[in-house]
């Protein structure tokens, strides 16, 4: 099925943004998970309509069922890929969808692990997307930092490129079905070292691991890391978008935590209204 506009995640932002687009006759696909500080937030108290303190968890949950009722499909799935052809294709854990628009809202980048050495080697060595950067490490040896589904794609892409390539957990619990031709390591990274560009990863037991690139891919992918795959410009670790929460890239819109400013609920409802009523826009222009 051919969706009008996928949007991804669960919160203020996209569901807000879901309730526009379904209102406005637009089949409308929103993937996220129950996560993120909201679901953490035992008592909202300024935000408009409440009487009494709501908890971030039912302020969450009352959202998709209104998003539900008013026809959205929602899919509880983590997003690990997105590309660009004919049409968006939006990677999952439960399967391929495919959009003529899609809204990023899942919130901001995650930060980067403090490890000693990393800092000095983004962009010599060190990169935050596979598809982005894979290209100029072929028939090289390389690793992806990470433990879930976001890193195995990751490291699945890399395979096609890339001469060997490894995962490494550091001391985390492996969270993916990982095939046997990449090996991972789950010993504790003590520091990354190098000349003028990335040459190993030293391990707290005194080993060390000879790769010439190390992708990051913790956690599961932000809006921001989808984005720079089908080529948005970021500043800043947040999506750069315009008075329409349009990105550089057409049909590609962002809202909410993942475009910066202000971090508060007000603000990513409005930015999903926003976002929503210019794709219904262009979409009807289009007819």
């Amino acid at each position: 099925m051919l969706y009008d506009v996928i949007i991804v995640g669960f919160g203020p932002s996209a569901i807000s943004g879901a309730l526009y687009t379904c209102r406005a006759g637009l089949k409308t696909l929103v993937i996220g998970k129950k996560a993120g500080s909201l679901l953490k937030t035992k008592e909202i108290e300024n935000y408009y309509g409440f009487a009494t303190p709501i908890s971030g968890e039912e302020l969450l949950n009352n959202g998709l069922k209104q998003a539900s009722r008013l026809g959205a499909t929602l899919l509880e799935a983590e997003v690990v890929d997105l590309t660009y052809l004919e049409h968006f294709e939006v990677t999952t854990t439960e399967g391929k969808y495919e959009a003529k628009t899609v809204l990023l809202a899942t919130g901001t980048s995650r930060r980067a692990p403090s490890i000693p050495g990393l800092k000095e080697y983004e962009g010599r060595g060190v990169s935050y997307c596979a598809t982005c950067d894979g290209f100029f490490y072929r028939d090289l040896e390389v690793a992806v930092l990470g433990n879930g589904n976001y890193a195995l794609e990751e490291a699945m892409y890399l395979k096609n490129i890339a001469k060997r390539v490894y995962l490494l957990a550091n001391e985390g619990e492996i969270n993916a079905k990982v095939p046997s031709d990449i090996q991972v390591i789950t010993k504790k990274i003590q520091s990354l070292e190098g000349q003028d560009k990335l040459q190993k990863v030293v391990f707290a037991d005194g080993s060390s691991l000879a790769i010439s690139g190390l992708f990051i891919a913790l956690g599961v992918a932000s809006s921001t890391d989808l984005a720079k795959k089908v080529g948005a410009i970021t500043k800043d670790n947040y999506l750069v978008v315009n008075d329409k929460m349009q990105t550089n890239v057409p049909h590609l819109s962002a809202s909410g935590d993942c475009v910066g400013g202000l971090l508060q609920i007000n603000k990513a409802v409005y930015q999903g209204c926003l976002a929503a009523t210019n794709i219904i826009n262009d979409i009807k222009a289009e007819k």
